[in-house]
């Protein structure tokens, strides 16, 4: 049984910023219909794996508890990236449908040696709540997190910062589009082989496929989990999971 804390109630009731949408949604159909019609409502509309990687990080959060251990979703299960990875649009596509992730098989490519506190994960994002989730899931792992909210801005940051170790790129943003970005950065030699992974909520073959040409490395579709976001940004990097 999961029971919303009392840091949890004021999340939602007060719509703390400091708290994602998605946790405060989550939180208020819990502690409103509780968790098991609550959960049920999830599943109709999510995968299992991303309603139960929800809830782990809800508890790893200290928003809810759990009071009754026999009773509890299980939280533990590993996200699976190492399957062999389909050849094109279509199947990258599908992939994406139906597990949230997808890796460019990295062929000869050198994994990191760096550990997370000292691998640097840029994410452009202009939702202010998606990047403030993005934000928590990636600095929850231990990675160090540079932000942007326009094209404009990671522009500046990479003039003035240098190349991150994996950037995370929103495909749609205010200023400009993910692919274009995706494009001109791999035109450039000092961004040639920066490891980018797209963040989006459009997984239909045609995009993906033009991501995958352009020299996405992987990716995410919007909503993800922790696990998911993280999984693929150790698949990207080589590092294990």
């Amino acid at each position: 049984m999961y029971v919303v804390t009392a840091a949890g109630r004021q999340a939602w009731e007060s719509q703390d910023a400091a708290v994602p949408e998605d946790y405060r949604r989550l939180l208020w159909l819990i502690d409103v219909q509780g968790d098991t019609r609550a959960i049920r409502s999830l599943l109709r509309q999510h995968p299992e794996q991303l309603v139960r990687d929800w809830l782990r990080e809800l508890l790893d959060l200290r928003l809810v508890e759990s009071r009754e251990r026999g009773l509890d979703l299980d939280t533990t299960f590993p996200l699976v990236l190492d399957e062999p990875a389909p050849a094109d649009g279509a199947q990258a596509s599908a992939a994406l449908s139906s597990t949230g992730a997808y890796l460019v098989p990295r062929e000869n490519k050198p994994a990191t040696a760096k550990p997370p506190q000292e691998t640097t994960v840029l994410i452009v994002e202009d939702d202010p709540d998606q990047l403030a989730l993005a934000d928590l899931r990636v600095s929850a792992a231990d990675y160090r997190v540079r932000t942007a909210s326009s094209v404009d801005e990671l522009t500046r940051r990479l003039l003035e910062e240098g190349p991150p170790d994996l950037l995370l790129l929103d495909v749609m943003l205010p200023d400009g589009n993910g692919f274009d970005i995706l494009a001109k950065l791999r035109r450039h030699p000092k961004f040639a082989e920066l490891p980018i992974v797209m963040l989006t909520v459009v997984s239909d073959a045609e995009h993906v496929a033009t991501g995958l040409g352009l020299g996405a490395d992987g990716y995410v579709t919007k909503p993800y989990s922790k696990n998911i976001l993280v999984g693929v940004i150790k698949g990207v990097l080589g590092t294990p999971p």
